[in-house]
């Protein structure tokens, strides 16, 4: 099917893709989950930045090669996602993965569902000589420096005028680029932020519930961009 509307769609990962949130699983499960939950409550406060978040909770992570392999086969995406993904395809909507989780677990993760070939941007974790986990961050923005990964980046560069721009996402990461969004699908603290700051979005459960919106999206004949997102989308190419 050849389709006249252009959708770029971007998602998120923990949470949004996977059942739980797998960064938190993650950290909790080889390190100290009484420290990151006090950790996680000071960045959902913006007393400090994702990467320095980061930094705190891998400063007590020790990672076992067999519990790693069975920590990635108990991961658990949405069971939706796989037919989603084989939409868009079929539709030629682009789709790209937004994390501000890990190249370690999400690559695996993805490897193991078949889903490899996906365009993903996450944040890096190395191992360092002593075997010490070292988490490196990319795609940080200098100017902002809030989060690890800058989602709203991504978003810009790989969008145009023309673009019909849809975000998929669940958490606190997702605050910023939702703004730069025309279609927004919400659910978990993402949909209570949308609430709150009076964002139009689509709350969802499930990735069927997206592809059934989309196909609505698909066949109006006159779909708007929103306007504050294309303002706000202006107003970063023009300082650039």
């Amino acid at each position: 099917m050849i389709n006249e509307k252009v959708f770029k769609i971007f998602i998120d990962f923990d949470g949004t893709i996977t059942k739980v949130d797998v960064g938190e699983w993650f950290t909790d499960t080889f390190g100290d989950p009484a420290k990151n939950k006090e950790i996680i409550k000071l960045w959902v406060e913006d007393k400090i930045t994702s990467p320095e978040s980061w930094y705190l909770m891998f400063e007590n992570l020790h990672i076992d090669k067999n519990k790693f392999d069975e920590f990635i086969a108990a991961a658990e995406i949405d069971q939706t996602f796989k037919n989603f993904i084989n939409y868009c395809r079929q539709n030629n909507f682009e789709v790209r993965v937004l994390s501000d989780g890990f190249d370690i677990y999400i690559n695996k993760i993805f490897e193991k569902e078949n889903l490899a070939d996906l365009e993903v941007y996450c944040n890096t974790a190395i191992v360092d000589k002593e075997n010490k986990l070292i988490p490196i961050f990319p795609y940080g923005d200098e100017e902002c420096k809030s989060c690890g990964n800058c989602k709203r980046n991504h978003i810009l560069s790989n969008s145009g005028d023309d673009d019909y721009i849809i975000y998929i996402g669940d958490g606190y990461s997702d605050k910023c680029p939702v703004q730069y969004c025309d279609f927004i699908f919400a659910k978990n603290s993402l949909l209570k932020y949308c609430e709150l700051n009076r964002i139009t979005y689509f709350p969802f459960k499930n990735f069927d519930e997206v592809r059934f919106r989309l196909e609505e999206l698909n066949c109006r004949k006159r779909l708007k961009k929103k306007f504050q997102a294309a303002v706000k989308r202006k107003e970063v190419f023009l300082q650039g």
